[in-house]
């Protein structure tokens, strides 16, 4: 029975992809594919695509994910399978709003709600308010992210779905986080450690391992920051979350620029660099640009630390990231300030202020109007 052995091949694939392991995932769900289509099974053949493209978009491979994503569309439309046609559009939603396209990537997050209302699947409808509660936070509309994620957490709890919550308890975090209420944040990361930890999705442990480590960097706890940090790393490496990695090594340059071991965050920042560029993660790629310029702007390499500078700038201009702009165009203004170009200097601070008052980050806006007052 080819249908059930190409089912049964889609479901394992779901397991190593739930688990994070996608290349594993994805071996399954190519050998499913040509069974599902050798028995002219539709709905099978719809699921997979999507499955596949869903793979590659975690993978950084965004076009090839779009491909398969529009093949899935189109075949869960023409057998009127709503439920799959939902989580494709939620999928493609995905990819627009990690190329940078939010206002298109809301459009289809917008497309699979409706859907998924209509056939009263709560576990999809959680996922997808989770996903707009995330391109709302990206734009800086904290508290219309805010409403969507505490929304799609009280359906994700309801049915049950522990991964989907955790995964809601790290973006709400993220959110208090950037808004400065560090301890709030805390509160959010804690809870989510022991729902990933029990569903044993080795990413997402380490995304919250990450998030923690974070706070307490923020908070002054350095040592406690890179316990965290180090105990992400090896669980991201065990999957090959390559993405996941660059934020951890990125994260631990972090700890040891603060510290003043240049050198080694400097070691640490260009690993993370170059996975990051490996997966196509600009946004990444543009923090870390970012902090390696800010090692040679503290080093006195003005000029090296310009053209750092001015690489993450272009970056984060390309996705949207206007919180990550925002930081850069202080950091720029810095430079020129130490230059003694005054006037250049507070161009670069005014840019940078307007942007950081957009987005509603307190964090970088004091740290601007300190720039400019002194």
């Amino acid at each position: 029975d080819r249908t059930g052995e190409a089912a049964t091949l889609n479901n394992i694939g779901l397991v190593y992809d739930a688990l994070g392991e996608k290349q594993q995932a994805l071996d399954y769900y190519q050998q499913a594919l040509p069974l599902f289509q050798a028995v002219g099974n539709r709905t099978g053949k719809a699921t997979t695509l999507n499955n596949i493209g869903k793979v590659y978009s975690d993978l950084g491979e965004k076009q090839q994910a779009l491909d398969y994503l529009q093949q899935a569309l189109l075949l869960s439309q023409a057998v009127g399978d709503r439920a799959t046609e939902a989580l494709t559009l939620n999928n493609i939603g995905g990819v627009y709003t990690a190329l940078g396209e939010k206002q298109q990537g809301l459009e289809y997050y917008q497309q699979a709600l409706s859907l998924s209302q209509a056939v009263g699947d709560r576990a999809t409808i959680a996922g997808i308010l989770n996903n707009i509660g995330l391109v709302y936070d990206t734009l800086g509309e904290k508290q219309q992210s805010l409403e969507y994620y505490q929304q799609a957490l009280s359906l994700s709890q309801a049915v049950g779905d522990r991964a989907t919550a955790a995964g809601i308890l790290n973006n709400i975090g993220r959110v208090y986080d950037a808004l400065g209420e560090k301890q709030q944040a805390l509160e959010y990361y804690q809870q989510a450690l022991p729902l990933v930890q029990a569903v044993g999705v080795r990413p997402s442990e380490a995304l919250t391992l990450n998030n923690i480590g974070r706070v307490y960097d923020a908070l002054g706890e350095k040592q406690q920051a890179l316990d965290y940090y180090q105990q992400a790393l090896p669980l991201l490496q065990a999957v090959g979350d390559r993405a996941g990695e660059a934020t951890t090594l990125n994260n631990i340059g972090l700890v040891y620029n603060a510290l003043g071991a240049k050198q080694q965050a400097l070691d640490y920042y260009q690993q993370a660099l170059l996975l990051s560029q490996a997966v196509g993660d600009r946004a990444g790629e543009a923090a870390i640009l970012n902090n390696i310029g800010g090692v040679y702007d503290a080093l006195g390499a003005k000029q090296q630390a310009l053209d750092y500078y001015q690489q993450a700038l272009l970056l984060s201009q390309a996705v949207g990231d206007r919180a990550g702009e925002a930081a850069i165009l202080n950091n720029i203004g810095g430079v020129y300030d130490a230059l003694g170009a005054k006037q250049q200097a507070l161009d670069y601070y005014q840019q940078a202020l307007l942007l950081s008052q957009a987005v509603g980050d307190r964090a970088i806006e004091a740290a601007i109007l300190n720039n400019i007052g002194g």
